[in-house]
């Protein structure tokens, strides 16, 4: 009896123990909800954990792993800074003392008192043209005037006793007078016979030559320049009107000459060209070399817009997505060496000399990548080129 019991819990227990697990197919044939969800869950708890030791794993394959590649990029941190744009345009340098200086009066040009190349000062004589008799003229007629100067005053103390009548008073204050003015038109008239300069500046150029014949009107005598009042006028888009304004920043250039300065408007116009549409702007140019010559021609830059802090990227590493957004790449660090490309989408303002102002996308400490950014894809890892 005793064996008997033995065979039979023996028997039982083989018969457990060799008992086969539902399959997935099995257990949704019969429908019970209740074992279905267990089954769910229990298998859904050995996929976590399954989960789990696979990032486990892959973590310690990329410490040990020295054969897997990164690609390399370079990066760039973002501050904010100070961003100002510019309007390029050309300007013709100026100068309103640049003149050619003609005769006043017809004779010869008995005497030329300066040479090319020399300096003179506003009132210094230039030049003498022969006066034709104007000074003996002058010099009668100056004589007439004292002697009628003389009549009318001893004819005004006269009168002024009731002495005389008063047709010879008047006739000698009309004599005197007329000789007035008769000497003053000589003396104008003489004046003209002396060329001198009406500003300060140099002689570039002695046109006509002592012994010459001149004539007002038809003969140059001499181009006096003063290089130290010179000014640039640029023609600028009226889309820019309010955005450039008396007093706004200007970089100019002058190539020819190598030199390179910063200044400011000065004036605006207030009249837009109807032909093309733009408007005149008047800067100023400091001149202490005389280098800066008239109608050299120049490169004028505008400041048309400042930002105080601004986020800057280099414009060559903005891309497009197929929706026509302005797009580029920064990291995320996952591991000390491994870094994670993030795609922003940008909205941009101005560009200048290869910056491009971020107006929203990305934020002052981000890591933006430079080189490399046109081959990477979001969600790529990748390793900072030191």
């Amino acid at each position: 009896m005793k064996k008997f019991l033995a065979l039979t819990l023996i028997t039982l227990s083989v018969i457990s123990c060799g008992k086969k697990e539902k399959s997935i197919d099995d257990i949704i044939s019969e429908g019970n909800l209740t074992e279905i969800r267990a089954k769910k869950s229990e298998l859904r708890t050995e996929q976590n954990e399954i989960s789990d030791k696979i990032e486990r794993l892959n973590e310690e394959i990329e410490k040990l792993d020295k054969s897997k590649s990164y690609p390399l990029v370079t990066v760039q941190k973002l501050n904010d800074t100070l961003f100002k744009h510019y309007v390029e345009v050309q300007g013709d340098v100026e100068t309103d003392e640049n003149i050619i200086i003609y005769p006043e009066f017809s004779g010869v040009l008995t005497q030329v008192f300066v040479e090319e190349g020399q300096r003179v000062n506003k009132g210094q004589t230039l030049a003498k043209i022969d006066d034709g008799g104007l000074s003996s003229q002058l010099s009668q007629a100056e004589s007439q005037l004292s002697l009628t100067k003389t009549t009318f005053e001893r004819q005004s103390r006269l009168w002024d006793k009731k002495i005389g009548s008063e047709i010879q008073y008047l006739e000698s204050k009309t004599n005197f007078e007329a000789q007035q003015k008769a000497v003053d038109q000589l003396r104008a008239q003489l004046a003209k016979t002396i060329v001198k300069a009406p500003f300060s500046g140099v002689i570039d150029k002695v046109i006509s030559d002592q012994g010459q014949v001149v004539s007002p009107g038809q003969n140059q005598l001499f181009r006096l320049v003063n290089l130290s009042d010179m000014y640039i006028t640029a023609e600028i888009p009226e889309n820019y009107l309010g955005k450039i304004n008396k007093g706004s920043e200007v970089l100019v250039e002058i190539s020819s000459i190598g030199k390179e300065f910063e200044g400011e408007v000065e004036q605006v116009s207030d009249f837009v060209n109807p032909n093309n549409r733009s408007f005149s702007v008047k800067i100023s140019v400091p001149n202490p070399k005389g280098m800066v010559k008239p109608n050299l021609i120049a490169t004028v830059k505008l400041n048309d817009y400042t930002s105080e802090k601004a986020i800057l990227i280099p414009q060559s590493i903005l891309q497009e997505n197929a929706q026509g957004e302005s797009i580029t790449y920064y990291i995320e660090p996952k591991n000390d060496s491994v870094n994670v490309a993030k795609k922003a989408i940008l909205k941009t303002g101005l560009a200048y000399d290869g910056k491009i102002e971020v107006l929203e996308g990305l934020k002052e400490e981000q890591k933006i990548i430079v080189e490399g950014a046109r081959t990477i894809r979001e969600g790529q890892e990748v390793k900072i080129n030191q």
